[in-house]
């Protein structure tokens, strides 16, 4: 027994350091990778954005994420009033896990944000029951009948989030969906770099005090996010 206790722990050792130095390359590849275009580009490739509408759509579909107050959620809300007030006659589907007719909840603090920016509240109903974005597409899809599955319906979310988001809704038999993913604005070069001339104390170099860490950000979000396409994938779901 004493013997084959050895044995286990010689292997697992091994296996253990072979995994660490498997998980130091993979890191420093990552880190190399963060000095180049290549995860900017791969995050935005997930966000879908040359899919668009070929008319007006009839639903504005926002996915909530992680809800009110955070920053992806005032940005959705954000993009979601911005388009409600292009598209006046579209209906708004707000989707989140929940309890909508709880005023101190997530999808009332939505639906507040959005009236507060001049969309009419009589344009806002919820998808309270959906805990992912699976069941949020089989949810909506019961919501607005199957009978309006040709209706156009525009996709707001996260961009790293909206792939994802669009095939689920494919899944569920949606014929015209469109995206708009919610970017943010970061500051120009222009505002944040020392052109050495007025003394202050400003960045010098924004590829490495800022493009380095965003771009390892968003290796993060790519990453987890192919990793959950590929979870939809064997589940069927997209």
């Amino acid at each position: 027994m004493q013997f084959r206790k050895d044995i286990f722990w010689t292997r697992f050792k091994t296996i253990s350091t072979r995994c660490f130095k498997l998980l130091g390359v993979i890191a420093f590849c990552l880190f190399l990778l963060s000095f180049s275009d290549i995860p900017y580009y791969a995050y935005r490739n997930l966000s879908m954005e040359d899919v668009q509408l070929k008319s007006d759509p009839k639903y504005i579909v926002m996915l909530g994420g992680s809800g009110m107050p955070s920053p992806d959620g005032f940005i959705r809300c954000y993009y979601t009033a911005q388009n409600a007030l292009l598209f006046s006659g579209a209906k708004i589907i707000l989707a989140h896990p929940g309890n909508g007719t709880d005023s101190t909840h997530q999808l009332k603090l939505m639906a507040h944000e959005l009236i507060i920016r001049g969309v009419d509240s009589s344009r806002i109903s919820f998808e309270p029951n959906g805990f992912n974005t699976h069941t949020q597409a089989e949810n909506i899809c019961v919501l607005i009948g199957k009978e309006n599955l040709a209706a156009p319906v525009l996709l707001i979310s996260t961009p790293e989030h909206m792939c994802r988001a669009l095939k689920s809704f494919q899944k569920q038999g949606f014929l015209s969906v469109g995206t708009a993913p919610a970017f943010d604005s970061p500051l120009s070069e222009t505002q944040i770099k020392n052109k050495g001339k007025t003394g202050k104390k400003q960045v010098r170099n924004i590829d490495l005090r800022y493009n380095l860490w965003s771009y390892l950000h968003y290796e993060l979000l790519v990453l987890r996010e192919y990793c959950a396409l590929a979870y939809y994938k064997i589940q069927g779901w997209i």
